[in-house]
């Protein structure tokens, strides 16, 4: 794995480690652009109607180039092939890589029934690997010890770190696969706010960085991380996404910059409230 480029385990395919959720504003002609300028890894779903014909024409050029994930829900095992038979159908493909099982948490379901409706699928070529998109970190870090699932969809950012101590130390024994999602917290991270104080920026002779982050900076800092296989953008516009992509060009982060990044994540975090100045 290089800063800018990964194989995805399970997957068993070459992505670019920047991937691209098509819920926030981008369009069709977005979509395009990007697999153009080498983004390889795509979420759909429910609510990602307006990307669906670019993800499609990507499809039908190059299927094998691409990395198509679902998020989908579902509390029974016929309620999960219905999802992954509507999204093939939808997009116009013969398998998903990911069928990503949507907020797996404490109460949520993961029966047998789901479990083997997955592995049939899998068995008939209609889906490559299991995945989740979970918030429970303690859970998350058992299930990737022990469990089918291949992909794990996470929190991770310089605000909510936790999946260091609770998700990646338990990756080990079976390397599933890391997305992470929320890098910028909601754009919390590049907001600024008030009555936040931190040492100057480290780097001797470079621009000072003062508070709050940059959105190449959270993006920088999550995938420093080696447990992180891709991080996804959820772009309003081109701009955003070209922005974001020039993220990748810039290298991970040094040690030092790593230590401010999260200590201006943990001043936030503490933060009595999120009091946004001009």
């Amino acid at each position: 794995m290089s800063f800018s480029q990964t194989h995805l385990p399970y997957v068993d395919k070459p992505v670019l480690r920047m991937g691209l959720a098509g819920n926030y504003g981008i369009t069709s002609d977005d979509v395009r652009w990007a697999a153009d300028h080498g983004v390889r890894y795509w979420v759909s779903g429910f609510s990602y109607g307006k990307t669906t014909d670019g993800l499609k024409a990507i499809l039908a050029r190059d299927r094998d180039a691409h990395v198509v994930t679902v998020l989908g829900m579902g509390a029974f095992g016929w309620q999960v092939r219905r999802s992954v038979e509507s999204a093939l159908r939808t997009l116009r493909t013969d398998y998903l890589d990911v069928y990503k099982l949507g907020w797996l948490g404490v109460t949520s379901r993961l029966s047998d029934g789901i479990l083997d409706t997955l592995h049939k699928l899998k068995d008939e070529g209609k889906l490559r690997a299991i995945g989740t998109s979970i918030h429970d970190r303690s859970r998350a870090g058992r299930l990737a010890e022990d469990s089918p699932i291949d992909l794990f969809m996470i929190r991770y950012n310089a605000k909510h770190p936790g999946a260091e101590q609770d998700i990646f130390p338990h990756l080990k024994k079976r390397d599933p696969a890391v997305v992470v999602y929320t890098a910028l917290a909601w754009t919390q991270l590049i907001k600024p706010v008030a009555g936040i104080d931190l040492p100057p920026w480290p780097i001797a002779n470079a621009e000072p960085m003062p508070p709050p982050l940059t959105a190449d900076l959270c993006y920088r800092f999550v995938l420093s991380s080696p447990h992180v296989h891709v991080v996804l953008s959820g772009p309003s516009n081109r701009a955003e996404l070209a922005e974001n992509l020039r993220s990748l060009d810039k290298g991970p982060l040094t040690a030092e910059e790593m230590d401010w990044v999260r200590q201006y994540g943990q001043a936030l975090r503490k933060a009595r409230r999120l009091d946004y100045v001009a």
